[in-house]
């Protein structure tokens, strides 16, 4: 009866571990993202990072994960949406870039009742650093010759 609440200990164990794995694989790459704009569209750069943070979530390895990457605006601090496609974003436009990594977790052991695979999903949003903020930093004091 010990050895079974042992390996149900051990599997609760491992779930937490790959729950808190997602949660890692989803910041690295949002803070990659958060970086400009560009990178931010980056798609493929982004789900790299994901590869790279966490191979177990890599896109394309032998369970079942998924890696999306969505660019969302908001207008004068409302709720973040999808960006429209306009040609000219009002002025006032604040971007972020969401990254959500989902997989599955398989227990050691199947016990009845419970399912044979539990999906594991991590999610992370982060505004992006406009480029006008990079305008506004100061530039260094000119250097004044002193008088002898």
């Amino acid at each position: 009866m010990l050895i079974f609440l042992l390996i149900g200990m051990i599997g609760v164990g491992r779930y937490t571990c790959y729950g808190v794995l997602a949660a890692g694989a989803a910041r690295a790459p949002v803070q990659y993202g958060a970086q400009s704009l560009s990178k931010a569209a980056d798609t493929i750069s982004i789900q790299n990072a994901v590869s790279a943070d966490a191979p177990s979530f890599a896109v394309g390895s032998t369970t079942p994960n998924t890696v999306a990457v969505s660019q969302l605006c908001s207008a004068s601090g409302g709720a973040a949406t999808t960006c429209a496609t306009t040609n000219t974003p009002p002025t006032n436009t604040i971007y972020y870039v969401k990254v959500q990594v989902t997989g599955t977790f398989k227990p050691l052991i199947t016990y009845v009742g419970l399912p044979s695979s539990i999906p594991v999903t991590g999610s992370a949003i982060m505004r992006v650093v406009s480029q006008q903020q990079f305008s506004r930093q100061r530039s260094p004091a000119p250097v004044r010759a002193a008088a002898f």
